[in-house]
């Protein structure tokens, strides 16, 4: 993968068509933006590798962290999402995470409420 293109990660990804995860990817490339996947069972949607561990994704530039997990599974995520120094987290509906926006403000990464789904279809991503 190109390490200097920002891309998009899809925090939370499944190869179930009915989870809006898998659609955002699937929009996401359609829409030619590179894509990251990570979920907890490895699979694939479409080009894109379902990673399960950061490992796999280090030294790549991500630009967008775009929450598919609920707030109670994120802590444990923290410290990846800020290290991987991303220009913004899309807190979809129902990841919104209080604390974890505070964290993003005071590392310099935009919070945003928003959905990966509208932002794309009203060509806002």
């Amino acid at each position: 993968m190109n390490s200097t293109v920002g891309h998009t990660l899809v925090l939370g990804a499944s190869t179930n068509p009915a989870r809006y995860s898998y659609l955002a990817i699937e929009r996401l490339r359609a829409a030619d933006h590179p894509v990251l996947a990570l979920g907890s069972r490895a699979g694939k949607i479409g080009d894109v590798i379902i990673h399960t561990n950061w490992e796999e994704l280090e030294g790549i530039s991500i630009d967008t962290v775009t929450l598919y997990i609920g707030p109670d599974r994120q802590p444990e995520q923290y410290d990846r999402i800020l290290a991987a120094k991303p220009r913004r987290i899309i807190f979809n509906p129902g990841t919104e995470n209080p604390p974890l926006e505070q964290l993003a403000i005071e590392n310099g990464i935009q919070p945003l409420q928003a959905c990966t789904l509208v932002l794309l279809s009203t060509n806002q991503y």
